[in-house]
């Protein structure tokens, strides 16, 4: 998709391209009325005005952008680490872009294109369920990373690096049903995610339907919309939510390790225990999952690994040297002190 031109924005507006360039410049000697018009035209085209583009046009920008959804979760602090370290020692500017909860990160990302003259992007956590015609609107390369996407995606249209979250969601799920648990909550995102929720949901569904065990919806938990999501506050309400209704259960899978303490938190407040009363796992092998007590049986990802495999890829399409590539982690399963075996 071609870029938008200050030429195109004074067509669009029937005005010269020097009136175009006072609005923006905010100069006196124009109407209000007419600055008006063009600026919202400027915005419904996602125009964004490069001020240096007569001094710069030949020059070479070197700038990567990571964005990234949920920069609250302490999951993401060693990979933004690796990215820092990463693009700096290749000598390129590293622009860490933080993306709200209700934003649209290619809409964020194609101002942010234009604006700094990107090189690459990378995006960090989140939702992703865009169409093909909308990635097709970055011009530059990008990677999605620990993002995973759901099968209505083409593999040829991007390019990612995670865990498989089916597999390694099954993994922990299997292990809690070889525990004797059959009463199995999860705490996991809204229906309508496409990503990371929908895949960790998944294997959820596949471990109980492998052990024989009958889906109960109502042990399903939704994070709420209203907190941030994936975050410890999140899994303490839901969970007390759960314990409140009165619904039967011996285990709760928490799709992150910050929910699965929240989740914690919200057991010891109702006066029960874990692993006593009810055993809890979370997933990603964050440090605090560690050091809780009891410390949370979880899957460990890789995260030094994926970030850096991440960067390779970026720099990879950057250099043309390949198209597109996806690389897929193995999870580790860690057995910890949140876990009980029922006799």
């Amino acid at each position: 998709m071609a870029s938008i031109t200050i030429k195109d924005i004074a067509k669009m507006c029937g005005v010269g391209v020097t009136t175009v360039s006072r609005a923006i410049n905010n100069h006196p000697d124009i109407s209000e009325e007419t600055k008006t018009m063009i600026m919202k035209v400027i915005k419904e085209n996602h125009y964004v005005p490069n001020n240096s583009a007569r001094n710069l046009k030949r020059s070479v920008s070197k700038t990567i952008a990571v964005l990234i959804k949920g920069i609250t979760n302490p999951f993401f602090n060693p990979m933004i680490q690796v990215f820092e370290r990463e693009t700096q020692r290749r000598k390129y500017s590293f622009i860490l872009q933080r993306v709200d909860e209700k934003q649209d990160e290619i809409e964020v990302a194609i101002e942010l294109e234009k604006e700094k003259r990107l090189k690459g992007i990378v995006f960090l956590g989140g939702y992703f369920s865009h169409s093909k015609e909308k990635l097709d609107q970055l011009t530059v390369p990008f990677v999605l990373s620990t993002i995973g996407m759901a099968e209505e995606f083409d593999l040829n249209d991007y390019s990612s690096v995670s865990v498989d979250d089916v597999k390694e969601s099954y993994k922990i799920v299997d292990y809690l049903c070889n525990e004797g648990h059959r009463k199995i909550a999860i705490i996991t995102a809204p229906m309508d995610d496409v990503s990371i929720g929908k895949l960790r949901y998944e294997g959820y569904r596949k471990a109980l339907k492998h052990h024989g065990i009958e889906f109960n919806e109502r042990l399903v938990r939704c994070m709420r919309e209203d907190i941030d999501s994936y975050s410890m506050e999140n899994g303490y309400e839901v969970t007390k939510e759960l314990l409140q209704s009165g619904e039967e259960f011996t285990a709760i899978y928490a799709v992150s390790d910050s929910l699965a303490i929240g989740a914690c938190k919200a057991i010891f407040e109702s006066g029960r225990r874990v692993p006593e009363d009810y055993s809890v796992v979370g997933f990603d092998g964050l440090d605090i999952s560690f050091y809780y007590n009891p410390s949370i049986t979880t899957i460990k990802q890789p995260t030094e690994e994926i970030a850096q495999e991440t960067i390779k890829i970026l720099f990879d399409l950057i250099d043309k040297k390949i198209t597109h590539a996806h690389k897929t982690f193995p999870g580790e399963l860690v057995i910890r002190n949140s876990t009980k075996r029922l006799n």
